[in-house]
């Protein structure tokens, strides 16, 4: 009994950070000012409330159990990806599984062409946002056309009343090739080092949680861009194998999800909070059961074709462990 008190004490002063690619998160209503066509009852996808509704169960079902080992205690806070506007991530936090965790969320609508955005929920009763904003991503193409693309989501806040700097991020895809696409990329790390540097005027030891689908991983110009601060700990370097990741693309793993912590969360103080642990939620009944696709992310579409699954993308989490 003595034991098992210290044991669950330990797993209740963890607190799971995550984030999650949800995979084209649209409302069935056409948007005149986005390219949302596909996502409505008349589109190519035949997008319908009934397809939406279902999405946002699955979707909602995955994000209450990411990274905690005790019941109904949810992640703290959750940065998503690919969400359309205000109205679905109201929607997704109203969805049974995370009716009861209390959440509120930040969002802004951003310049993306499609009108996908990041936006970060969190526990009311854990975070208490200070301050967002959108940060503007300048990117242009060979042409002088600028690339209209996600913003970075800047929240400042206090996790259990220890104040933190959370960027949210979906950087420019590589549609057009890796290398071709890969300046963009490197341009929203430097973004991000020259908000750093603003934060750091007023704040000596500024604790940073940066997370998003980087659509890089840890090896990538982009992301060690960022290392190159020496301020930051990638714990997802360890994570990413031949035979696993947060995504799959042509039977080849890659980590373009990850969560990059500053040092101060290797350090141990009464009040702050320390890293415990980092990991993929790459849990069966989010993966494809059989066929040449087995153990993939089970994804809505692929393609044109309806296969109701949850998102092409795993998320990913660390834990933080509170210091009593």
């Amino acid at each position: 009994m003595f034991f098992s008190f210290f044991k669950k004490k330990r797993i209740e002063n963890l607190y799971a950070v995550g984030f999650y690619n949800l995979e084209n998160l649209f409302d069935t209503i056409d948007d005149p000012d986005t390219l949302d066509d596909d996502f409505t009852p008349n589109g190519i996808k035949k997008w319908s409330n009934k397809r939406y509704q279902r999405k946002l169960f699955k979707l909602a079902k995955t994000i209450s159990e990411v990274g905690n080992d005790i019941p109904n205690k949810f992640p703290v806070i959750m940065g998503v990806a690919e969400v359309e506007n205000a109205m679905v991530i109201k929607d997704l936090l109203k969805s049974k599984p995370l009716q009861s965790a209390n959440y509120g969320f930040v969002h802004y609508d951003s310049p993306d062409e499609r009108g996908i955005d990041t936006a970060l929920i969190y526990i009311k009763d854990n975070f208490e946002v200070i301050h967002s904003e959108p940060i503007t991503l300048l990117v242009y193409e060979k042409d002088g056309v600028r690339d209209a693309t996600r913003d970075i989501l800047y929240v400042h806040g206090k996790l259990n009343g220890e104040k933190v700097h959370v960027f949210v991020n979906h950087w420019p895809s590589r549609r057009d090739g890796r290398s071709e696409t890969s300046f963009k990329r490197v341009k929203a790390a430097e973004l991000i080092i020259e908000f750093m540097k603003k934060i750091e005027l007023n704040d000596a030891a500024p604790n940073y949680i940066i997370m998003g689908d980087f659509n890089d991983g840890p090896e990538d110009e982009s992301i060690q861009k960022l290392m190159q601060t020496n301020q930051l700990y990638n714990p997802m370097e360890k994570l990413i194998t031949p035979k696993r990741g947060s995504a799959n693309y042509k039977n080849s793993w890659s980590l373009f999800d990850q969560i990059l912590v500053s040092h101060n969360f290797l350090n141990y103080e009464k009040g702050t909070h320390s890293f415990a642990d980092a990991n993929i939620f790459d849990e069966k009944f989010l993966t494809e059961f059989d066929g040449k696709y087995k153990g993939n992310p089970y994804r809505t579409y692929s393609g044109k074709k309806y296969i109701g699954g949850y998102s092409d993308h795993f998320p990913v989490y660390i834990q933080l462990k509170l210091n009593e």
